[in-house]
């Protein structure tokens, strides 16, 4: 009887399959089948594509269109001179950010280059002596005339602090000035320096022979020159700027015209400005 019953069962399949109309279904159901599945394929396909120009839209967000761009379009500077006419040079916001946060440095025998201004703004009370070097002997406000590069007859361990503001882009020996800064520190003093990064080359509108640079500087560059003179711990640098910032210190606009979070965002493609702080280690007692 089990037998007898599992046959029936079988042979249903083969019935079914002899009627004319079921067996005309069949193929049509797997070419629909079949159609859908490459449909779906295809859409996914579509999908994928659609995503990668959904990402590239929101590249372009907020981005004028090519040609469209009319900031760039002059062959002259806003300004030739940095921006000084228009307001405070971009650069200069970086500087003097940077001596106000550090202006605890500024004190005891302060050594400041071409003038003091800085060493009065952010020395105050704490300076005892400030002193001015110059390599131009027509300086009347320097208390020393010397050279970076061999100024042999400046005194070793003699400051507490060195200001040496967008200085060292103008020596073209700057090993050598590197080490005679490190020379004429006190023990525990400091060098607070500043160097161009992103800047034009020369100004022949600046003082009376115009300005010429021998150098530009990046975090880079700048860590590992004065880690070869003072120890590496004891050295801290870092950045400033963006590509507006960048683009605008170039055209000579001024800070005035930029919004303060627009100067003071970091993108470290776009080095405008390097600050630098190296400490002299203290003496080893003995």
């Amino acid at each position: 009887m089990l037998l007898r019953g599992y046959a029936r069962r079988l042979a249903l399949p083969v019935r079914l399959l002899r009627r004319p109309k079921l067996a005309q279904e069949l193929p049509n159901r797997e070419r629909r089948v079949g159609k859908l599945k490459r449909r779906l394929k295809e859409e996914r396909q579509e999908a994928k594509q659609l995503k990668r120009e959904v990402h590239r839209l929101k590249q372009l967000v907020g981005r004028p269109p090519v040609g469209e761009v009319s900031l760039l379009r002059r062959l002259d500077p806003i300004s030739a001179t940095f921006g000084f006419e228009r307001g405070q040079p971009i650069d200069r916001y970086y500087i003097e950010n940077f001596l106000a946060r550090q202006a605890g440095d500024i004190r005891g025998r302060v050594l400041e280059i071409r003038e003091n201004v800085y060493t009065r703004r952010f020395g105050g009370e704490g300076v005892e002596v400030s002193d001015v070097l110059d390599v131009a002997d027509d300086n009347r406000r320097a208390t020393i005339h010397a050279d970076l590069t061999r100024a042999d007859h400046v005194p070793s361990d003699a400051f507490d602090c060195v200001i040496l503001t967008q200085t060292l882009h103008f020596v073209y020996d700057v090993r050598s000035a590197a080490h005679t800064l490190y020379r004429i520190l006190k023990p525990g003093g400091v060098l607070l320096a500043t160097f161009p990064g992103i800047s034009k080359t020369s100004c022949k509108e600046c003082g009376k022979g115009g300005e010429h640079y021998s150098w530009m500087f990046t975090e880079m560059s700048a860590r590992r020159l004065f880690e070869e003179t003072f120890p590496a711990a004891d050295v801290r640098v870092e950045a400033h700027g963006n590509v507006l910032a960048a683009v605008s210190f170039l055209h000579g606009l001024a800070r005035e015209e930029l919004r303060q979070e627009e100067l003071d965002q970091h993108d470290p493609d776009y080095e405008v400005l390097i600050t630098l702080r190296a400490m002299k280690p203290e003496a080893t007692p003995r």
